[in-house]
C-alpha cells in the first residue's frame, strides 16, 4: 500500500512537471493600471495553475494617453525580458487600447515568441463614436468634427487620436494619423515588410468583442470591422487591409489562425473581469 502511495505521489509530481503552460503578459487599455487586471489574474491561475502571469504596470490611468508609439517602447522594455526567459513563447493578453500597443509591440520586434495574442475588445480597425471618454477628453467636440483636433500634430501626441478613424475624413486619416495607418499600412512605409513578417510570428490571432459594449465604436472593430462612408459596418474580410493582405491579416487568416469571440451583454469595462467571458473566450488559448 505504501509503495502504491508512493507512485501515485510521483506521478502527481510528473504530470506537474510536464503540464507547464506559457507565461502571461497582460497589457491594460486607456485610464487603467494593472489593478484593474486583479480577477483575470485570478481566473488564470484558477484554470491553469503554475503560470506566471505578469500584468505591465506602466502608462497608468492619464499617462495612457500618451502617444502610442512612446507607449509600444516602454511596454516592450518591459516585456522583451519575460519572452526572453520563456523558451516555449508566452500569450498576450490585451485589452482595449493596449490591444494597439501590442499590435505596435508584435509589428516592430523581430524577434518575439507569441503564441496566442488574444485582443479582448480593442478598436483594431479604429474608433469613431460619441462616447463617455471622448466627452470627458473633448468636451467641446463632438466625433463628427473630431478630426479638426486629433489630424493635427497635436492631436497625434494624443493616444486616442493615434486610432480615431473618421469614415468621413479618409484621405485626412491616412496622412495624418501617425499610429493606425502605418501599421495597417494604409500610407507608405519603408518597414511594411518586415512589420508583416514580424506580426505573422503569432500563432493565433483571437478577437473579442461584443454589441453591448458601449466604448468601442462601432464594436465590430474589435474584430476588425468597420464604417465604410455610410457608416454602414463592413465586416473584416470586406476591409481593404484584409483584402490587400497589408499588415498579414488576411494571411492569419487563411492559416486558420484567427479565431473569434462575440458575446452580448458586456459592457466595456467588464470585459476582463467577466468570468463567462474568460471561460469562453480566453481560456483555451493559454495552453
Amino acid at each position: 500500500m505504501k509503495g502504491v502511495c508512493v507512485w501515485s505521489l510521483l506521478a502527481v509530481c510528473v504530470l506537474r512537471v510536464c503540464v507547464a503552460y506559457k507565461p502571461v503578459i497582460v497589457v491594460h487599455g486607456l485610464f487603467d493600471s494593472s489593478t484593474d487586471f486583479i480577477n483575470l489574474h485570478r481566473f488564470i491561475k484558477q484554470s491553469h495553475p503554475g503560470t506566471n502571469v505578469s500584468v505591465i504596470d506602466l502608462f497608468d490611468r492619464s499617462a495612457s494617453l500618451q502617444p502610442l508609439w512612446k507607449q509600444v517602447e516602454g511596454f516592450t522594455l518591459a516585456i522583451y525580458p519575460i519572452m526572453q526567459n520563456a523558451a516555449d513563447g508566452v500569450h498576450l493578453i490585451c485589452y482595449s487600447q493596449g490591444g494597439l500597443v501590442c499590435r505596435g509591440i508584435l509589428s516592430t520586434l523581430p524577434d518575439h515568441n507569441v503564441h496566442s495574442f488574444i485582443s479582448l475588445s480593442s478598436p483594431q480597425a479604429g474608433q469613431y463614436g460619441d462616447t463617455d471618454y471622448l466627452k470627458y477628453l473633448f468636451p467641446q467636440f463632438v466625433k463628427s468634427n473630431l478630426f479638426h483636433v486629433c489630424y493635427t500634430s497635436v492631436g497625434q501626441k494624443i493616444s486616442i487620436c493615434n486610432y480615431w478613424n473618421d469614415p468621413h475624413h479618409r484621405d485626412m486619416y491616412i496622412n495624418s494619423s501617425d499610429y493606425l495607418a502605418l501599421l495597417n499600412s494604409e500610407r507608405a512605409n519603408p518597414n511594411t515588410t518586415v512589420w508583416k513578417q514580424n506580426f505573422l510570428r503569432i500563432k493565433k490571432l483571437v478577437l473579442i468583442g461584443g454589441p453591448d459594449d458601449g466604448v468601442i465604436t462601432p464594436w465590430q472593430s474589435s474584430q476588425f470591422g468597420f464604417y465604410d462612408g455610410n457608416e454602414t459596418v463592413v465586416e473584416m474580410k470586406n476591409q481593404k487591409v484584409f483584402l490587400m493582405d497589408s499588415f498579414g491579416l488576411k494571411t492569419l487568416y487563411a492559416r486558420g489562425d484567427v479565431a473569434f469571440c462575440s458575446m452580448a451583454g458586456v459592457a466595456h469595462v467588464f470585459w476582463h473581469s467577466n468570468e463567462t467571458v474568460y471561460k469562453n473566450c480566453i481560456e483555451k488559448w493559454l495552453t
